[in-house]
């Protein structure tokens, strides 16, 4: 997948889904991507953003064992993963520690349809030390077409760097990777990564309105990236 700039994210979570759609018709102009938490909405849609919001979409779905709010079935979410995919979506987010049938589906779904899945990793307590790390990044390479998305939390600049340190070895693999780290000391990530050759970069759409912690409001993001 050749691509050179870091992509900027606005990660919507909300519960109200007009409200959700007037969050993310307000950020598309100055967003190359909006996600679309479906796990935070009062219920999963994905027709009405794909109908009124012309900006590039991630849906994502994201289950309770990896820090999210779906708690229901896997064979539900996946049939809205499937349908989202379908449905108009540019990309769609599937954890790497997902059962192996859902990723096959959503692989193969997604090479027919021309959407991108991101398989993700998320660690809400710690971050791994280099070696796990690395081999999370050899996990996820072995998928072919995927993206991969690598988030932990920071304790402290040492977690940062380790993280950030995996753009090098992504770029030797080829493999377009998302890598940063949650949690105050982790805010920096979010912006280093975007000169660093991630694949993207998540920011909020208002201040105090962010998915994970640690995450700047949009217009912060770009404020900063300005000054690099």
């Amino acid at each position: 997948m050749n691509q050179q700039k870091t992509l900027i994210c606005v990660a919507v979570g909300i519960a109200s889904i007009d409200e959700a759609l007037e969050i993310a018709h307000e950020e598309q102009q100055g967003a190359d991507i909006i996600e679309i938490r479906l796990d935070m909405l009062s219920e999963p849609a994905i027709k009405p953003f794909v109908e009124k919001i012309s900006a590039p979409l991630l849906f994502t779905y994201r289950p309770d064992w990896e820090g999210g709010n779906f708690t229901g079935r896997e064979t539900e979410r996946l049939e809205t993963l499937l349908e989202a995919a379908s449905g108009g979506a540019s990309f769609i987010d599937c954890e790497l520690r997902a059962p192996a049938e859902t990723k096959a589906a959503l692989l193969a779904h997604t090479a027919e349809s021309g959407c991108c899945l991101i398989l993700s990793y998320h660690d809400f307590e710690k971050t791994p030390d280099q070696a796990t790390l690395e081999n999370i990044v050899l996990q996820m390479q072995q998928y072919d077409g995927a993206i991969g998305k690598i988030v932990t939390t920071a304790a402290d600049y040492l977690d940062v760097l380790r993280v950030l340190k995996l753009q090098e070895q992504a770029a030797d693999l080829n493999f377009p990777l998302i890598g940063f780290c949650m949690g105050d000391p982790g805010r920096i990530s979010r912006v280093a990564t975007a000169r660093l050759g991630g694949f993207m970069t998540y920011c909020a759409p208002r201040a105090n309105q962010g998915t994970a912690s640690g995450q700047l409001s949009a217009e912060q993001l770009q404020q900063l990236l300005a000054q690099l």
